[in-house]
């Protein structure tokens, strides 16, 4: 299994990163996208990565947006020329708390939108409650990349779809109550598109037994994403994690 995102540099797991991370590669997790939410942090992931022989991104989430320097777009620069970094992102429009200004969110996005279209790399989604404005710059600027830890409907989906993105799926769709509407939008999503994804530390499936007692996700947890849509799809979990596997080689253009 790839664990499609994480956040490795929460203080969450400053006490036992390296725990964490072997207790990952028993599990079944091979590789990890280690998610950067501003310049600082996505330094942090591509020191992580290099550390832990992982993928990061480098991008400025739409709560950090306010925040951004005026030559963010030329550090992110910097730091895509390492190998491990294999997209611009966490990037997007986040409207549900709005951290920053929604202009601000939006003129930063279409920078780092920009940017990745001259880089020729893959954007990392980020959109909460913000789906028509993000639809929108999407389809002004083409990118390729994927939706991280996609909750919306069927209809969000398929639009997203339609773009050629992908979807990363984390436990949320474990959730029998808040994840209503995004295991019904797995009837438009083919496993073709999928990636899986833990978030960690948020998102802990509800299907864990038994609960950890600190309610923190690892990327460990990834395993009962896979066996979720497994059953969903219809196919045996390695089937499901394989598939996943591959479309994530695929997305960031990686040697297999």
């Amino acid at each position: 299994m790839i664990d499609a995102g994480v956040n490795l540099s929460s203080s969450q797991f400053r006490h036992d990163l390296d725990a964490v991370v072997t207790r990952a590669r028993e599990a079944g997790v091979q590789s990890m996208m280690v998610i950067g939410c501003d310049e600082a942090d996505s330094q942090q992931a591509l020191e992580l990565a290099q550390q832990f022989d992982l993928y990061s991104c480098a991008g400025i989430h739409p709560h950090n947006a306010k925040d951004a320097t005026d030559d963010f777009a030329a550090n992110l620069t910097a730091m895509a020329q390492a190998k491990e970094v294999i997209a611009i992102g966490e990037c997007g429009l986040d409207y549900n708390r709005d951290f920053s200004p929604r202009p601000q969110q939006r003129e930063v996005f279409a920078r780092q939108l920009a940017l990745a279209n001259e880089l020729d790399m893959p954007v990392y989604l980020h959109e909460r409650d913000a789906h028509d404005d993000m639809l929108a710059m999407l389809r002004e600027y083409q990118p390729r990349g994927v939706l991280h830890c996609f909750t919306g409907n069927r209809q969000q989906a398929q639009n997203y779809l339609d773009l050629g993105l992908y979807l990363g799926i984390t436990g949320w769709v474990c959730d029998e109550r808040r994840g209503s509407d995004l295991n019904d939008a797995l009837n438009v999503l083919p496993m073709n598109r999928l990636l899986i994804e833990t978030d960690a530390p948020y998102l802990l499936p509800r299907t864990i037994r038994p609960k950890p007692k600190s309610r923190r996700c690892e990327p460990a947890h990834l395993s009962c994403v896979v066996a979720h849509l497994s059953q969903h799809y219809q196919v045996s979990p390695a089937q499901l994690s394989a598939t996943s596997v591959a479309n994530f080689h695929s997305l960031f253009a990686l040697e297999r």
